[in-house]
């Protein structure tokens, strides 16, 4: 079993910044494909950013390229997502997942574990 655990959300103003963090349990943890996922009031999950195993392949929802990047340190079994000049329709809970397939698929019913998300609101 791999947990997963989730950090870093919280109140920020349009315009500013906040950093996500993901820890995951497990030594199979760098053959992974990695990804944050979204969910808004009202609204479907929708992905935001993956990361593939060997770090050096990313994705990115339209929505947030330019200003969401994610990265990963397979020695600490950490993903992070720095999200800048963020928006009120960033507003959400934000979850990491992990995909043991090794990719990191748009597709959410691809990721096996996942985190109990944190939420991130920006404020007008």
């Amino acid at each position: 079993q791999v947990q997963v655990v989730e950090s870093g959300g919280g109140l920020v103003q349009a315009g500013g910044s906040l950093r996500l963090s993901c820890a995951a349990s497990g030594r199979a943890f760098r053959n992974y494909g990695m990804a944050w996922f979204r969910q808004a009031p009202g609204k479907e999950r929708e992905f935001v950013a993956g990361v593939g195993w060997s770090g050096l392949n990313t994705f990115y929802a339209d929505s947030v390229k330019g200003r969401f990047t994610i990265s990963r340190e397979n020695a600490k079994n950490t993903v992070n997502l720095q999200m800048n000049s963020l928006k009120p329709d960033d507003t959400a809970i934000y979850y990491c997942a992990a995909d043991t397939t090794g990719w990191a698929n748009q597709n959410g019913e691809q990721y096996l574990y996942w985190g109990q998300g944190t939420q991130v609101t920006v404020s007008s």
